[in-house]
């Protein structure tokens, strides 16, 4: 069953989505060689404590940190700590928000300084999928079609979809109905309807598909070593256009 949201409820999921963007922008801002990923987590932490929030990710199932932080073959989960960040490497931030019990969840990868061209050219090609995918999320549509879609521009750009990890619906909990893979058939799924709240997020890579878990049981990376790339929004399924709910996060694309 995919849950359907009342008015006061999509409210509260603007808010906490309004809230995961600003937190993901603030962190975004200090990125910069030589910062550890752990400093970044911190400063995540105490942004969304000031909002009067929580984290989405800390003590879910076991997460230890309070924003997902992966770079360059990292594809998600990867957790702060002592790792620098260096010039030209690629940085995936996740940040998702409680907020009066509702979640916004939202990611976006970040190049640091100058990247090489594939690697910049992967992630304009990720985050343009993601933006193709949501315009599809209208009702009476079918998900396979939102999956399909990522798929089908990924693949006809040269990379690989991660099949392990999906998107999923979001609300009270952080992971709702339905699943959504960044792979499918067009006209397959269930038919999209007002209401619905969905986390969509292309993990794409710029290698082969397959990934690995790291011993920390959490860090995802690439089976290949090559880079990844990893883009989300929280949306709203509506009577027309969809509408994204985290809306405010930085892109490469503006």
């Amino acid at each position: 069953m995919i849950p359907i949201k009342k008015d006061a409820e999509i409210e509260k999921m603007r808010r906490a989505g309004d809230l995961a963007s600003l937190a993901l922008n603030a962190v975004a801002d200090l990125i910069e060689p030589g910062i550890t990923t752990g400093e970044l987590d911190a400063a995540g932490g105490r942004f969304i404590a000031d909002a009067g929030a929580r984290s989405a990710f800390l003590g879910y199932r076991g997460f230890p940190a309070n924003l997902c932080i992966s770079v360059n073959e990292e594809v998600v989960h990867g957790i702060g700590g002592k790792r620098k960040i260096n010039y030209g490497d690629i940085v995936k931030l996740d940040c998702g928000v409680v907020l009066d019990g509702w979640i916004g969840d939202t990611a976006v990868t970040v190049p640091v300084g100058i990247v090489d061209p594939e690697v910049e050219r992967l992630l304009r090609v990720t985050e343009q999928s993601l933006l193709d995918a949501i315009q599809l999320a209208t009702p009476g549509r079918r998900l396979g079609d939102v999956c399909a879609s990522i798929e089908a521009q990924v693949v006809k750009n040269g990379y690989s979809v991660v099949r392990e990890f999906v998107g999923h619906g979001v609300g009270r909990t952080l992971h709702e109905e339905p699943q959504i893979p960044n792979y499918g058939r067009r006209g397959t799924g269930p038919k999209l309807k007002p209401g619905m709240t969905l986390a969509i997020e292309p993990m794409v890579n710029l290698g082969r598909h397959e990934v690995d878990i790291l011993s920390d049981k959490w860090t995802v990376v690439t089976r290949d070593g090559l880079p990844s790339a990893h883009f989300e929004h929280t949306i709203l399924v509506t009577t027309g256009a969809p509408e994204v709910l985290t809306w405010q996060r930085k892109t490469l694309l503006n």
